[in-house]
């Protein structure tokens, strides 16, 4: 099976930078897309950013202008550069890869474990 791997969480101080990386591994297929989501205690997971392996990306809008998503088709890799954290960041956030199986057309998504970023003075 396909397993994401995150790491780079941790505790910043408001206006702090955090950089999260997540690998991918185990894919018999080529992953379509990759991205971060987040989850908020007592809140639903929400997208942060997605790209796909042609590099077409997007943003929510909390996300826009200060974090940066990238990826590394070669090796699987996706990163995401936050800047100008505040504390409304505060959540565990999980790696996404979207595969679209050829046999099924259908698209598979699988998770990573989530890494938590905790912005606090």
């Amino acid at each position: 099976q396909v397993q994401l791997v995150e790491s780079g969480g941790g505790l910043v101080q408001p206006g702090g930078s955090l950089t999260l990386s997540c690998a991918a591994s185990g894919s018999l297929f080529s992953i379509d897309i990759m991205g971060w989501y987040r989850q908020a205690p007592g809140k639903q997971r929400e997208l942060v950013a997605d790209i796909t392996s042609d590099s077409n990306i997007n943003y929510a809008d909390f996300a826009k202008g200060r974090f940066t998503i990238s990826r590394d088709n070669s090796r699987n890799l996706v990163y995401l550069q936050m800047n100008n954290l505040n504390t409304e960041d505060t959540a565990v956030y999980y790696c996404n890869a979207g595969i679209m199986v050829p046999i099924t057309r259908k698209r598979v998504d699988y998770w990573g474990q989530g890494t938590q970023v905790t912005v606090s003075p």
